[in-house]
Parts: structure tokens; sequence; C-alpha cells
């Protein structure tokens, strides 16, 4: 399990549709909320979705 806090950017696998791939964690807990840093675009998805997903935490 991932130890991620609120305000945390994180690296994902895939980039997003904008060419960027660091997102900025704005939800914490059954499902996650992250912003994209780029477009300020905005995913829901549940936890165990995201931890498949996520390559790496920048605190």
């Amino acid at each position: 399990m991932a130890d991620l806090k609120v305000g945390d950017r994180v690296i994902m696998k895939k980039p997003h549709a904008c060419g960027a791939n660091s997102w900025k964690v704005i939800r914490v807990g059954m499902d996650v909320k992250i912003e994209c840093e780029k477009c300020n675009h905005i995913v829901m998805m549940p936890r165990r979705k995201f931890e498949k997903k996520l390559k790496e935490i920048l605190k």
C-alpha cells in the first residue's frame, strides 16, 4: 500500500492526454482524487486501480 497524503505529487505510468504524467493528490481514502499539474484536469479512481497505475511518489 502506498503511503499517500493530500498535497503529494505522484508520477503515473502512462502520461495524461495533455502530455504530462505528474499529478497532485487532492483527496485520499477509498478513492483517490488527483489533479493534472499541466491542464488541471481532475480524475477520481478507486485506490486499488490507482496503486496499479502509480509509478512513483514525490513528497
